[in-house]
């Protein structure tokens, strides 16, 4: 079986038909609400497409999925099927031995097994699948059986919590000024750094952290949501994310003045240069992209023309695909308006901010000396500086409500002296809101490395093990001289 995406945009470079337009299959996809991104799942012999999971994909792109979820789905059920097809299989017609057998294979027997973390998205998308061919009367039954407390074969062994990394402020400075910013670990230039664009993924880095917001959130900011706009007073900057937001749920993203003036640096020494070099390709694309001739801060607003048709759009409300192709003129021609910008003009995507992050890993570990903080034991991710923020702030309010109140009891009370108070001022919630959580229980997870185990373990158990007097051979000989038959 072969799998292909759903990509409006490319009809008219690649449709040649005399059937139908180009025109006229983008307005039919645009009406029927197919998304870009939907899979198309087409039998590999006669390239027409395979009805039953052609109609799961409809189903999917209903579901309002975004591009990147779509496709993960579309990919799943590929693998499952490619699989299945060299046991002479296939995804409508598996048997529950059949998927156990792919279990196996994707988590021992592969050439790079993966581990249940990454099966449990798997086996969620194939128990979906099949959730829906039962629905719609395709399939009698499903392959799987389903066991005690409702789980079946395909689930994960084991249950599988949040992966939590946070970084140290040693090693967040090594990462961002050696692994990013090219310098030596004793802080002093490295002649040898070949790095592109070393202040823009150190201001990626300040902004991730100091906003705690997922990578889709700060990679696509707007220089008018950030502040640096022609205009704007500067500072710390606030802005609404939604649409480049988790499941769409909009919040407040709050970036601090110090990770402002870093990416204000990035725009003062590197940013001219990169879209000075870029702006005549930005001219021949200009018919593809959304031309801003009018933006309005106030009203978080912008206005200009797409595919021939005048558009407004309200910032929070523009996806990361829209915020892309985004420019505006500028002093060199045409620039993007995302903050960000890549050798080709535009904002870098997650392939490049992932190979950014990658050199940077290589990098660190080339120069790891002495000096060097521990580096953690897996290459770090953008995800991490979230996963910091999150407890920085976390453990920062938690000490601040405890106060140096002495009474243990008197601070109890207070914290729970009225239910309002508690909801505004409880750490625990205040974090939740910060990271756009849909349920406070997420951010649970993060409550086990808030605590001091050394010195929890040392006050509780204060006297317990060991002896002040006493050493390893007196104690020695002290039990010996008890055993019968004496010394």
């Amino acid at each position: 079986m072969d799998l292909a995406f759903v990509q409006s945009r490319r009809l008219e470079r690649f449709l040649d038909s005399e059937v139908i337009s180009a025109g006229a299959v983008a307005a039919l996809l645009e009406r029927r609400g197919v998304l870009d991104g939907t899979p198309v799942f087409l039998d590999e012999e006669t390239q027409m497409p395979v009805p039953a999971l052609c109609e799961y994909g409809r189903y999917l792109s209903t579901s309002l999925l975004d591009e990147g979820t779509l496709k993960d789905y579309g990919r799943a059920v590929g693998r499952a099927d490619n699989y299945l097809a060299e046991l002479e299989s296939d995804v409508l017609s598996a048997s529950e031995s059949d998927l156990v057998a792919y279990r196996s294979f994707r988590t021992q027997r592969q050439k790079k097994p993966i581990g249940w973390h990454a099966w449990s998205k798997d086996s969620l998308v194939l128990d979906d699948l099949y959730g829906f061919l039962v629905d719609r009367k395709i399939l009698s039954q499903r392959p799987v059986r389903v066991a005690a407390r409702g789980r079946n074969p395909l689930a994960p062994r084991v249950r599988v919590g949040m992966d939590i990394r946070h970084l140290t402020f040693e090693q967040y400075r090594y990462f961002r000024d050696v692994g990013l910013g090219g310098q030596l670990p004793d802080a002093r230039v490295d002649p040898a750094f070949r790095g592109w664009s070393p202040l823009r993924n150190r201001a990626g880095s300040d902004i991730a952290l100091g906003s705690g917001g997922r990578w889709r959130e700060w990679s696509t900011v707007l220089l008018p949501e950030i502040g640096l706009w022609p205009g704007m007073p500067g500072g710390a900057a606030e802005y609404t994310v939604q649409a480049c937001a988790k499941y769409g749920k909009a919040r407040t993203v709050y970036v601090p003045e110090d990770a402002v003036a870093s990416a204000d640096l990035f725009c003062l020494l590197e940013r001219p240069d990169i879209v000075r070099r870029a702006a005549r390709t930005l001219e021949r694309k200009a018919r593809d992209l959304f031309v801003v001739g009018e933006v309005d801060v106030a009203g978080g607003r912008v206005r200009g023309v797409l595919d021939g048709v005048v558009r407004e759009y309200e910032m929070s409300a523009m996806d990361a695909k829209l915020r892309r192709i985004t420019v505006y003129e500028g002093e060199f021609g045409l620039e993007a308006l995302t903050l960000f910008v890549c050798r080709g003009g535009l904002m870098p995507g997650a392939d490049a901010w992932k190979g950014y992050r990658h050199r940077a890993w290589t990098r660190m570990t080339d120069l790891a000396d002495r000096t060097t903080p521990l580096l953690p034991p897996r290459r770090w991710r953008w995800h991490d500086l979230r996963h910091t923020y999150a407890l920085r702030l976390l453990t920062y309010l938690e000490n601040l409500m405890d106060g140096e109140e002495p009474d243990l009891q008197a601070r109890r009370c207070r914290h729970r002296s009225y239910l309002t108070g508690h909801i505004r001022h409880n750490p625990l919630l205040i974090v939740s809101r910060r990271l756009g959580h849909s349920s406070p229980e997420t951010t649970y997870e993060y409550l086990q490395y808030t605590d001091d185990l050394i010195n929890e373990f040392e006050a509780a158990f204060a006297g317990w093990v060991g002896d002040d007097e006493s050493t390893y051979a007196e104690i020695a000989s002290h039990a010996l001289s008890g055993t019968k038959g004496g010394r």
